[in-house]
């Protein structure tokens, strides 16, 4: 397996800033020529970066036969767009090794939890927008260079407005709104309720929630996909009628030290979001790839 640490050193990248691959080698005896990469982002409010919806997500992945990589992207005080930059260079350059670790290029899928989620969906929404490939030093590239194929988003922040999880939003813009509004042309808050900005560019997604979250409600979720369906993007949503916040696996693999997180009726997530991956990507992967 390669299982590498590259450190990221994109504007206002804070230290601990990484992207950590989990590559499975290749082998004459498989015959998988080439692999979909599920890439996590660990949700945490843009405050921390949880490692209960990190390696153990990973690992999962690895199991049902993909590549993975964790990003620990950076948090509060760095702002917006520091994190999504840091997304995109991670996507751009796995797509870049994309040959060497057997990756198939257009599988690279990008998956976060809460406030990941909100990153996740806003290189879905903004991969193909000037200012980032500016932010990047990357102006006159192919923005398709970073472009997620796909997306999964565990119970996310989306929305800023009346739903919003305040406290992520916060953080994001810090004391730079101005200068925000500035790259976005529009107020900060109001360019980062993600729901607004879904486009046909838009990646297709997988998303879960729980109806009884009450830390990031589920209106999120609806919200984002309602915009999906008017921009024809594919989506697929489930909702499950109870469960509270960051349950991550939703077992006991994941759960906290006070016993917080297991929800046995939400554990099937992943599995399903196994078969959308398959459906995705997983068929297409092999006959690209023959």
């Amino acid at each position: 397996m390669k299982n590498e640490t590259y450190k990221i050193e994109q504007a206002g990248s804070q230290p601990y800033a990484k992207l950590v691959t989990y590559i499975q080698d290749d082998s004459v005896e498989i015959g998988i020529p080439s692999r979909p990469l599920v890439l996590i982002c660990p949700g945490g409010g843009y405050e921390f970066t949880s490692d209960r919806e990190a390696e153990p997500l990973a690992l999962q992945f690895l199991a049902m036969g993909y590549h993975a990589a964790v990003l620990r992207y950076s948090v509060a005080p760095a702002v917006f767009p520091t994190s999504l930059c840091e997304l995109a260079w991670s996507v751009r350059l796995i797509r870049e090794h994309a040959q060497e670790w057997h990756v198939d290029p257009k599988a690279i899928i990008v998956l976060g939890c809460s406030a990941g989620g909100h990153l996740v969906a806003s290189l879905g929404v903004f991969w193909n927008r000037d200012f980032l490939a500016r932010a990047l030093g990357a102006e006159g590239t192919d923005h398709r260079q970073w472009r997620p194929d796909g997306m999964i988003l565990c119970y996310p922040v989306l929305s800023s407005g009346e739903f919003g999880h305040r406290g992520s939003i916060d953080n994001l813009i810090g004391d730079k709104g101005t200068e925000i509004a500035g790259l976005l042309q529009a107020s900060a808050v109001e360019a980062l309720s993600l729901e607004n900005q879904v486009s046909t560019d838009t990646p297709p997604a997988f998303l879960w929630h729980t109806f009884t979250d009450d830390c990031v409600p589920v209106e999120n979720s609806l919200m984002f996909v309602n915009r999906m369906c008017q921009a024809k993007v594919p989506a697929e949503l489930h909702i499950y009628p109870v469960g509270g916040h960051g349950l991550s696996l939703a077992n006991r693999l994941t759960q906290t030290q006070e016993g917080y997180a297991v929800q046995e009726e939400c554990s099937s997530w992943i599995s399903l979001a196994h078969t959308w991956i398959e459906g995705q990507y997983g068929k297409k992967s092999a006959e690209v790839s023959s």
